[in-house]
């Protein structure tokens, strides 16, 4: 197998396993757990699913391992096609890891205070995980940011469909604006949610391309034998 199709499928990989992570840690388990406006009933949550507010916890740093890992290979796939666009996307990718490193902190902290009570356990646990959940919102805007470069890369490599980088384009600067606005106008909270869906279907489509396809049969045709990334191509 040719060494950019291997680059581009271990990436879908990474990818694919960011996305699994992500969607067991923020979107399954912390709704479990945290109870907003009702601190009494977060504490309780922690103490009488200790093992789940543990694994919690423990997909958060899975969450921030896969990205870490993502974005290396990502910029190992991408940095002779589009090497500052690569480079975008490492820098922003990383910077949303280390949030969500901070978030798991967060919420390593809120299990401790739950089974080892320090003052008003109840409210301090409730601070801890809304700090955590903010470190996400906030977050988001690396999030967006990194999709932006990564658009770029498809449209300037020609590797992947134009659509689909035009769609990853259009998907981060949703994601920004989603960002700005649960801040500025939290009751537009389903405008907010609506302007994330480009960027969802980006993703899912470029972690099928990766995985399936690969990259075009022409960037295996311009990039040497043993190479892990090619020329650029005219975009």
């Amino acid at each position: 197998m040719h060494a950019l199709i291997r680059t581009a499928r271990t990436t879908g990989l990474l990818y694919l396993g960011l996305a699994i992570t992500g969607a067991l840690g923020f979107l399954l388990i912390r709704p479990r757990l945290f109870a907003a406006g009702d601190p009494g009933a977060t504490l309780a949550h922690l103490v009488d699913h200790e093992s789940l507010a543990r694994a919690g916890v423990a997909l958060e740093l899975l969450i921030v391992v896969t990205k870490a890992l993502t974005v290396a290979w990502f910029y190992r796939l991408f940095r002779t096609a589009h090497p500052l666009a690569a480079s975008g996307i490492a820098a922003f990718g990383l910077v949303n890891a280390v949030a969500v490193l901070s978030s798991a902190a967060l919420l390593a902290t809120a299990v401790q205070v739950a089974l080892a009570p320090i003052g008003d356990a109840a409210a301090v646990v409730q601070v801890l995980y809304l700090v955590s959940g903010n470190l996400w919102g906030v977050g988001a805007v690396f999030f967006g940011l990194w999709l932006i470069p990564m658009g770029s890369c498809v449209l300037r490599s020609g590797w992947m469909p134009r659509p689909l980088g035009w769609i990853l384009i259009g998907g981060g600067i949703g994601y920004l604006l989603s960002a700005f606005i649960g801040y500025l106008a939290p009751d537009a909270q389903g405008i907010a949610d609506a302007l994330t869906v480009p960027a969802t279907v980006g993703e899912l489509w470029m972690v099928g391309y990766l995985l399936i396809r690969g990259v075009r049969r022409h960037a295996l045709d311009q990039a040497p034998s043993g190479a892990p990334t090619a020329a650029p191509a005219a975009g």
